[in-house]
């Protein structure tokens, strides 16, 4: 059903203006385009369609009005026109001319004219004629009003329009084109149409179009798309998500802080994942330190990697017997910690709680380093030196940025109500077993949820035999807010004794469905429905592809779907009622309302197959058939689990009977609905053959088509949203593609298309914004729907608004910059675009064969969904797509998942049945339906198959010129490729060349008769594309896929000439695909052309094959191949290394032979490799003709030959080198050299000289004489201050020349380094914020002249990125060439060197500035998808060099002087005769290795092998140590070129079996030695010739320089007077005095000269940068575990040429050995003890105290007092000394201990812990354990300065909060004073339980031996006995005293009463005792 409304004219209007009208109706408007300047006639000529869901009601409105258009204010209405549709409904068709009315509903005299027609749903109204209006004012209008023609509604301008239409530009032809709107002509200009045509000529003739509105012809030639009947197919193959990969996670406890509790034993437990390690127990203390390294490896995919768990806790009095409690912890997952910047958190304090109890708050921080490396990551360490920055502890959280350090505690409620459409879960058997027994028929499935979150599980009830279960619980967990777990993972699981499985799961993204920002929302989901994909639903007991019902990998079936819904509440921690545990806990949840989820709508799937080809050849042989399913919709084999009762309101999975309860939109749709049944497959069909590999079904002109209906809630809206944004991010990548490829290939302007394609994007965005806001409030949104909009509508406007902003700052020269920051829009709108609520399930694709599934593909459903308007609308509805089969699950990985399994072009719609009219209309033009006998007549009933009767010949002409960079297929590491090219059904091979793997095939393919059905029109712009794949021919066996690329052909139709621009097409690069990595590159063309009525003389003539010897092969074309020229190649042939054996057999006399384009040059033969591996003849060349064009050069492809016997050969290896643009020479400017010889330029390099005249003379001209002042930058200056100050506050401690070693310099450069990164960071940050204000002064500055002018002398240099400019000059400025002279103090400024973070090479590009490398490759690619394998596959290494130019040379070259012919463009270069060299390797340290024994340590060595020498320094191992300080220098003497491999190892010693290898790193010598960086010994900062500074080279800088200015050829060194040196026009000055050890001050040049080699590459012609004194970090690499660093090595490499002057002795860097000290503790007086022991008879509190004190740990010399007894007043009395001795390393400020580490040791292990010193106080107890009360911990380094008395000692100077002087018993010696003891009492508040008088004395050992001092009071030098009261006397030694005093004062006169007690009950018991004896005495009378 659908209104047109076609707007003819509006006359009569008044004045002169830009006219627009809008039409409205059912509050759907359209506007028209603005004509602009009418005067009283306004022809606009428009047409508008409204497609309708229910019948127009004869009362409804139609309003036109038509206004003046401004641009700047808002439109002015000029009149309206209203029309009921009653006469509209009646007849079907009007036409109307009338008077409009204004505001005041008075007539105007301006009237309207217009035609509508109705055409409704039955048919009753009308029938569609073919011309769609009375009189249809375009005679072409055929392929303009296709019932589809819709108008967007957009007010762009006519110039726009105008713009886009010619947006079909210039190259987009060439294309699979881009998805435009307009794609039929517009009706709206009639009269134009055949100019617009003319229109589009005249643009590929190269019209003047704005250039940012046309898209490029590049390499991603199958990015892009033409016309609009066609969507771009997926060019990457393999799922790569369920693959696994190695994954390492190292992490380094370093401490722990501040943890609760008193008086520990702490472990800390680190754990991921499922593996756990500990660390070892440090005893009774709350800050222990652990410095311990744990490594755990991998292998498995990313995604269950970044859902692994980190988590870090912290256990107290953990032993074998018992497990400890843990005191608290902190957890991460891995996904976090890998999207940190480097993947790694460095030197991050995590925050402990204790997850049993929420309400207690922090319980310590971990201070740890937590990294995480995939293959191929790097990782860089920040550079470890002395950790002396102090630690604050806030600003470092093991948070990632944006996350607040206050976390909260949260409950997270993720509630289950229900699902449906479960797969059957048992066996049919049991269940016939089952109805037999109990007569009922049950579903066979038993479903729970289980949710995982944060590494706890939590799971629903069980509910029985049901398809349909409903849980209506929720599932809660209680976690730390925001978690630092990214994914919340739900799965529906089948309960089963035996196989208890997944049946499907949803990961909830916590990014996806909260938002962070000021204005953002708390993690809020639903309640809505998730849909689950995985393996196919029949049933079987061990399913192959069960892991994708674990979420691994892309699922290839529906199985079920599940509302959920998830909300978050942040906790009161303080409220008494929550329970404190973290348990998960399942409630029940109250249900939802059926409805909430949306309204039930019935949905219309219609897809059509127009063509099925390459399919498998596996599966060539039986019927084939295709099948599509929505949900379980359509799945006719193993989809209806039929739910036993029938749920009346849902229309659950696949029950057709619900139909008729959907309210149908009118009641005619409801009877012509009755006989609609689903159709699903397609009709099965045998194969034809296509050739050996692939076949094809025979759908001619018969196209198949499927059609289904299906039952769904109807939240469209969410995908519309999607799917704008989806478009935008299109266009965007798209638009970023076309920069790349411009920069790439260097066409002019880049600038000018991102500035388009910016544009573009914020008027996409605010498009976004005005369409999501219309969105209506219907009762079925969720808060996440609401809060997502605004959100989304947020971000895409501030988005808009930055394109704009960005779009006016790109500039040529910022365009790098800017296509980065434009790349971060393109992340954010695809993370914006992916919608977490789904709606309806995606659409499966299978191909069967057997009724067995064999093949799929996978459709969003977003993307083929249908919408009126035209953005939301999915990219490939109404498309025909492309679209490639693969294997389901595991089998689709490797070689197995690149074969295509078919080629499919299909085409589908998905939208509301009502909206069904649309169904067909994107479809190539000129079917018939054929439809259902039931459906015959009905309209929109949907057909069953498509009749083409339009068919169109064609042929197709296929330029396959060459392809490069391919993969090596064969064993000898070559390939013997041909390419196969597919164009429909038929298929066609290129020659096979043998043995390369860039092949040049030059060679024209034709098919002919090639058949395409459709409009002649649809072809031109939309023709289908053309597969290419490239093949390895074996000679046994079938050929190997080598890779794969698709490209579309330039149309030419029959009545178009063939002639430029269109034609002849030009040659392109195709980037070939192997799985998902790329493999190549095809240099192609390919043309269709139509063949028409006159046959085949039409067309363009073929010439016949020219080359006799390549038989019938024709040639690519003249005006297609690229024009060439005359090229001279020159190779330097240097020589040989490391070539390994082949076929067993060692490599005796090889040769290099060189190939070009055909041509090729070969080395002179190496007579004997073991002697001499280099070439005699140096230099060869050969001449070649080559592409004008550079892009198009063919590679050089070097190969290494062996010569054996009997004039056989054998291949070593090879290498292509696939661009020589780097090798081609390009004669310098003139305009430079001229400058470069102009008068003098003075570089000025001293720092003290006042500047503020000389800040004149920079301005000067180009050719004038400039002066060049290199001075210390602000940074410097700021630091030198900075240091000044530390100088004052350290007391006047300055370590004197002789104090001073090689590792003083060396830290000293490490500060500097560190420091230099940060400035660096800080820089980058500061850059970026300074253009973001300003960037006009940019432009200015970058034309300043001294800039340009200082480098122009470089022109032939490799112009070096700006970066490492600045970085160089930060470089000089870092070496002020006079120690600095501070105002008070004489400080001594500490030379320093180079400290690289990492190897030399890279800063010095690899030392091949003029000898290059070439790795020479031999053996297949492995098939997994890595190309670290690589590293297998080299044998060999090339040595030499290449330069490429235009012959003839130009003449300034030959007539140089000393111009050696022989050598051509190689002048100057060294002989290459073997030498003997010392080689002088010091090894400093390593850091980070990997752990390489059971207990997560080393024992490493080192070993260097060079040549045949092999050093182990084997018996040097340290002892379980991950960062060893080797100390070591070792000296080879070593013969280039058979010695020049050096190799560095780090070893692990072990007492049994072999040592194993950490890890390796390889210096290339040769490459050093030779360069003109001189990197054989590194320049020092300074000279000097005694002290740690001592020169090291055997030749003096003068004799360096003369050297270099004689090799140059430069003029120079002239020194004069005054301390200036002069070098071609540059002038350098220079201190000229030297001191000797004796302090002899003597004159000398050298540090002139020396100046000179610091600023050598500002010298003109031959400047480069000299290598710098210095030491580099290289990472070590195991070659089992290929790509992860292994740890990092700080070495570096002095090279002496043994005809020269020896050198002096090696430098000696031996560890420095740490120094003995004694620390004397005297431990005087405490007070105010708090008091813990009542007395027993009294209840008086009192406290026997006693200290305790330690140094390194408790356990290695704990020291106790005697003990104060019953210390009434907290006051005690001990004068009591602790001696500990202890050996201290003053520069990394730690105690050094060696202790074996259990009893089982081997030998003892070196420790390093910080100086810290603890003072302990308890109260002792005789019978129970001692109570410990309260302790203190000092840093020797920095402690507070003790009080003077005990009054003023108060907590703050423990704590550390107040600001108290600190200062350190290294520079105080001797120190008095009183501390506080602290605690932590019941409620975790620090108090105050003690104050200590204590004297700390520090001796060194010498010291310490002549004034010796007894331990506790004893001889030498005793301590007085403390004078305690009596109370205290020891009760044992004199009980009376004590009984005196504790009883006798207080209790005398109850104990005289309790005597005079006794005494009478002695007495009387007396009594009774004696009286029966008297009695009997006296009776008997004895």
């Amino acid at each position: 059903m659908a209104l047109l409304v076609h707007l003819k004219t509006v006359t009569d209007l008044r004045g002169k203006g830009d006219r627009i009208a809008k039409v409205a109706f059912r509050g759907l408007s359209f506007y028209t385009r603005v004509l602009e300047n009418c005067e009283d006639e306004a022809p606009f000529d428009e047409t508008f369609r409204w497609p309708i869901a229910s019948s127009i009601d004869v009362n409804e409105m139609l309003e036109i009005q038509v206004f003046n258009y401004s641009k700047v204010f808002s439109n002015r209405l000029i009149g309206t026109f209203r029309m009921v549709l009653q006469k509209v409904v009646e007849e079907g068709q009007l036409e109307v001319m009338d008077t409009l009315i204004d505001d005041n509903n008075s007539v105007i005299q301006t009237s309207v004219s217009i035609e509508i027609r109705y055409q409704a749903m039955d048919g009753t109204v009308g029938a569609w004629n073919d011309e769609e209006f009375l009189e249809s004012p375009n005679a072409q209008a055929e392929d303009v009003l296709l019932p589809s023609h819709r108008q967007s509604p957009s007010k762009a301008s006519a110039a726009e329009r105008a713009l886009r239409r010619a947006g079909k530009g210039v190259f987009s032809a060439m294309k699979l084109g881009k998805v435009r709107k307009d794609d039929h002509r517009k009706q709206d200009e009639p009269a134009v149409l055949e100019a617009e045509d003319l229109d589009r000529k005249a643009m590929r003739l190269g019209g003047g179009l704005d250039p940012d509105t046309i898209s490029l012809a590049s390499v991603t030639a199958v990015t892009t798309n033409v016309s609009n009947k066609r969507s771009k197919p997926d060019i990457k193959m393999e799922p790569s998500a369920g693959r696994p990969m190695d994954y390492q996670v190292s992490i380094t406890v370093i401490e722990a802080r501040q943890l609760v509790g008193l008086n520990m034993d702490p472990v800390v437990c680190v754990e991921v994942g499922e593996e756990k390690k500990y660390t070892s127990m440090k005893e009774s203390t709350n800050c222990p330190y652990y410095n311990e390294y744990f490594v755990f490896d991998f292998h498995v995919p990313p995604d269950v990697m970044f859902d692994k768990i980190i988590k870090l806790s912290v256990i107290h009095s953990k032993n074998l017997l018992r497990s400890g409690t843990l005191v608290g912890s902190f957890k991460m997952d891995v996904g976090t910690v890998y999207s940190q910047p480097e993947h790694q958190f460095y030197h991050k304090w995590a925050i402990l709680s204790d997850p049993e109890d929420i309400t207690a708050g922090l319980k310590g921080y971990l201070k740890v380093d937590v990294a995480v490396v995939g293959k191929g990551d790097n990782i860089k360490t920040p550079h470890k030196a002395n950790e002396t920055d102090e630690d604050d502890i806030e600003g470092n959280l093991l948070l990632p940025d944006g996350v607040p350090p206050e976390r909260q505690w949260a409950r997270f409620y993720i509630k289950i109500y229900r699902a449906e459409g479960l797969p059957r879960m048992n066996t049919s058997i049991m269940a016939n077993v089952k109805k037999a027994l109990i007569g009922e028929n049950k579903d066979l499935v038993d479903p729970y949820v289980q949710v995982v979150f944060a590494g706890q599980k939590g799971k629903t009830s069980v509910q029985k035999s049901s398809y349909e279960p409903l849980w209506n619980e929720q599932v809660v967990f209680t976690e730390m807010f925001p978690p630092l777990c990214k994914r919340i993972k739900v799965q529906i699981r089948d309960s089963d004794k035996v196989n208890d499985v997944a049946i499907g799961t949803h990961f909830i993204d916590l990014r996806k469905v909260s938002n962070e920002g000021d204005k953002g929302f708390l993690p809020t989901f639903g309640p809505a429905w998730v849909n689950m994909y995985g393996s196919t639903r029949n049933y079987t007991l061990m399913d192959e592809h069960q892991d994708l019902n674990e979420g691994l990998g892309e699922g290839v079936s529906f199985r079920a779907r599940l509302l959920i819904g998830l909300s978050v509440e942040i906790l009161d921690t303080s409220n008494p009622e929550i329970t404190s545990s973290t348990e998960v806990q399942l409630e029940q949840s109250t249900p939802v309302a059926d409805n909430c989820t949306g309204k039930m709508e019935e949905f219309f799937l219609f897809g059509s197959f127009l063509e099925a080809t390459m399919i498998d050849r596996k599966n060539g042989d039986k019927p084939i058939n295709f099948e599509v399913t929505i949900g379980n919709y359509g799945n006719e084999i193993d989809g209806m689990s039929k739910p036993v009762i029938k749920k009346k309101k849902e229309g659950g999975a696949g029950n057709e009977e619900a139909s008729e309860l959907l309210q149908n939109s009118s009641d005619e749709e409801g009877n012509e609905e009755e006989e609609f049944v689903s159709i699903s497959t397609t009709p099965p069909m045998k194969p034809l053959i296509t050739d050996r590999n692939y076949f094809h079904l025979p759908y001619f002109d018969k196209k198949p088509c499927i059609y289904i209906k299906s039952w769904w809630q109807d939240q469209r809206r969410r995908l519309y949203n999607a799917n704008i944004m989806d478009k935008i991010a299109d266009k965007l990548e798209e638009g970023l593609n076309d920069v790349h490829e411009m920069m790439k290939t260097e066409k002019p302007h880049p600038e000018r298309r991102l500035r388009g394609v910016l544009e573009e994007l914020s008027s996409g965005c605010l498009r976004f914004v005005t369409l999501a806001n219309k969105d209506q409030n219907h009762s079925s949104r969720t808060r996440l729907d609401r809060e997502r909009l605004k959100s989304c509508m947020r971000e895409l406007e501030t988005m808009g608004q930055q394109a704009k902003t960005l779009r006016s700052q790109v500039k040529k020269t910022t365009i790098r910059e800017k296509l980065k920051q434009s790349q971060n829009f393109l992340q954010k709108l695809r993370f914006l675009a992916d919608e977490p609520q789904h709606s309806i399930p995606d659409i499966f694709l299978w191909m069967m064969s057997n009724n067995k599934r064999i093949a799929y593909a996978r459709i969003p459903s977003k993307d083929i969904l249908y919408s009126i308007v035209d953005e939301e609308m999915g990219k490939d509805c109404g498309k025909v797509k492309t679209v490639f089969l693969k294997l389901p699950g595991k089998k689709g990985f490797g070689p197995a998942g690149w074969t295509v399994q078919a080629k499919m072009e299909i085409y589908l719609w998905l939208g509301l049945n009502k909206q069904r009219k649309e169904f067909l209309s994107g479809l190539p033009c000129g079917f018939e339906e054929r439809k259902l006998p039931k459906g015959q007549g009905i309209l929109f009933f949907p057909p069953i198959s498509l009749l083409y009767n339009k068919k169109q010949v064609f042929q197709l002409r296929v330029h396959m010129y060459q392809a490069r960079s391919l993969f090596a297929a064969d064993s000898s590491g070559l390939s013997d490729p041909f390419a196969r090219v597919f164009f429909i059904t038929q298929s066609q091979c290129t020659e096979v060349l043998n043995e390369t793997l860039c092949p040049t095939w030059d060679q024209l393919l034709v098919f002919d008769n090639v058949e395409l059905y459709g409009e002649v029109h649809e072809m031109r712009d939309d023709p289908p594309i053309i597969v290419i794949e490239i093949y390895d021919q074996d000679t046994v066996g079938k050929a190997d896929f080598m890779g794969r690329t698709f490209a579309k052909p330039v149309v030419k139709m029959s009545d178009e000439e063939y002639c430029p621009p269109r034609f002849p097409p030009q040659l392109e690069y195709y980037q070939i695909y192997r799985g998902n990595s790329t493999a190549g590159d095809l240099l192609a063309a390919f043309e269709l052309l139509q063949i028409g009525p006159a046959g085949k003389s039409d067309l363009p003539p073929i010439d016949g094959p020219t080359d006799l010897d390549r038989g019938p092969i024709l040639p690519v074309p003249l005006g297609i191949r690229p024009v060439l020229s005359k090229y001279r190649v020159e190779i330097l042939f240097w020589g040989l290394r490391d070539l390994k054996r082949v076929n067993l057999a060692q490599v005796d006399r090889p040769r290099v032979d060189i190939e070009c384009a055909g041509k090729g040059v070969q080395s002179s033969l190496i007579q004997n490799y073991k002697k001499n591996p280099n070439f005699s003849t140096l230099v060869k060349w050969f001449e070649v003709d080559l592409p004008e064009n550079e892009l198009l050069h063919p590679p050089l492809n070097i190969r290494v030959v062996d010569c054996r016997a009997f004039g056989r050969y054998t291949l070593v290896g090879s290498h292509a080198v696939n661009s020589l643009r780097k090798f081609i020479y390009r004669p310098p400017d003139k305009k430079a050299q001229h400058w470069s010889t102009a008068g003098e330029i003075v570089v000025n390099v001293e720092p003290e000289v006042p500047i503020k005249k000389m800040e004149t003379m920079v301005k000067l001209e180009a050719n004038s004489d400039a002066v060049v002042k290199v001075e210390p930058s602000e940074e410097e200056k700021e630091k030198k201050k900075k240091k000044k100050k530390g100088a004052e506050e350290i007391e006047d401690d300055e370590p004197d020349e002789s104090m001073l070693d090689w590792w003083s310099k060396y830290f000293a450069s490490i500060e500097t380094m560190k420091e230099h990164l940060r400035q660096q960071e800080a820089a980058a940050a500061e850059a970026e914020e300074k253009e973001e204000m300003d960037l006009t002064e940019e432009i200015r500055l970058d034309d300043s002249p001294v800039k340009g002018s200082k480098g122009q002398g470089k022109a032939k240099e490799k112009i070096k990125m700006p970066k490492e400019d600045k970085k160089k000059k930060q470089q000089q400025q870092q070496q002020p060439q006079q120690p600095e002279v501070p105002e008070k103090k004489n400080k001594l400024k500490i030379d320093e060197m180079k400290v690289y973070p990492k190897e030399l090479e890279t800063e010095f590009d690899n030392f091949e500035d003029w000898l290059h490398t070439f790795n020479l490759l031999r053996g297949k690619i492995g098939d997994d998808d890595d190309n670290a394998a690589d590293e297998e596959r080299i044998v060999g290494r090339f040595k030499g060099s290449m330069c490429v130019y235009k012959v003839p040379l130009p003449d300034d070259i030959t007539k140089e002087a000393g111009y050696d012919p022989n050598f051509g463009m190689f002048q100057g270069i060294p002989s290459n005769d073997p030498i003997n060299v010392l080689v002088r390797v010091y090894v400093v340290r390593a850091t980070d290795l990997h752990p390489a024994d059971i207990n997560g340590k080393a024992d490493p060595y080192v070993v260097i092998k060079l040549g045949k020498t092999d050093i182990k320094d084997k018996e040097n191992y340290i002892s379980k140590q991950l960062n060893p300080v080797f100390g070591k220098s070792f000296d080879i003497e070593a013969t280039f070129p058979m010695e020049s491999m050096l190799t560095v190892a780090i070893y692990d010693w072990d007492l049994v079996g072999s040592d194993d290898l950490i890890g390796e790193t390889k210096i290339d010598l040769e490459n050093r030695y030779y360069s003109k960086h001189r990197a054989t010994c590194g320049v020092s900062g300074t000279y000097s010739i005694h002290g740690y500074n001592i020169w090291r080279d055997p030749q003096k800088p003068t004799q360096i320089l003369s050297k270099l200015c004689k090799e140059g050829k430069l003029d120079g060194p002239h020194y004069g007077p005054g301390g200036r040196v002069k070098v071609v026009n540059r002038v350098f000055t220079g201190p000229t005095e030297l001191e000797d050890e004796n302090g002899q001050k003597k004159q000398t040049e050298e540090h002139l000269a020396l100046t000179v080699l610091h600023h050598w590459e500002e010298i003109p012609r031959v400047g480069c940068k000299l290598v710098p004194e210095h030491v580099e970090t290289r990472p070590l690499l195991n070659p089992d575990k290929p790509g992860i660093e292994q740890g990092r090595l700080e070495l570096w490499v002095d090279m002496f040429p043994m005809d020269m002057p020896a050198p002096g002795p090696a430098i000696d860097i031996a560890p420095r050995k740490p120094k003995k000290y004694e620390l004397r503790v005297i431990v005087w007086n405490t007070d105010e003890v708090i008091l813990e022991d009542d007395d027993y008879f009294t209840g008086e509190k009192s406290s026997d105290i006693f200290v305790r004190g330690w140094l390194k740990g408790q356990q290695e010399d704990k020291q106790d007092t005697d003990v104060h007894y019953h210390s009434l007043t907290g006051e005690g009395n001990f004068n009591w000394r602790y001696i500990f001795p202890f050996d201290y390393l003053a520069a990394e400020e730690k105690i050094v201990i060696s202790k074996k580490e259990s009893m089982f040791s081997w030998d003892e292990t070196e420790y390093k812990i910080p100086a810290r010193l603890t003072l302990q106080v308890w109260d002792a107890d005789h019978f129970s354990a001692d109570d410990f009360l309260g302790a203190i911990e000092l840093d020797l380094n920095r402690f507070p300065r003790g009080a003077k008395t005990a009054k003023q000692c108060s907590m703050e100077l423990g704590t550390g909060e107040a600001e108290v002087p600190m200062i350190s018993i290294f520079k105080q010696k001797r120190v008095k004073g009183w501390w506080p003891f602290l605690a932590r009492d019941e409620n975790d508040e620090i108090e105050i339980t003690g104050k200590v008088e204590a004297e700390l004395h520090l001796l060194t050992a010498e010291e310490a031996e002549k004034s010796p001092a007894g331990l506790a009071r004893n001889e030498p030098d005793p301590l007085e006995k403390p004078n305690r009261p009596d109370t205290s006397f020891i009760w044992f030694l004199n009980p009376l005293k004590s009984i005196r005093y504790f009883i006798w004062h207080t209790y005398r006169w109850l104990l005289l009463k309790i005597l005079l007690l006794v005494l009478l009950l002695l007495m009387v018991g007396l009594f009774f005792y004696s009286m029966p004896g008297y009695l009997v005495k006296k009776l008997l009378g004895a």
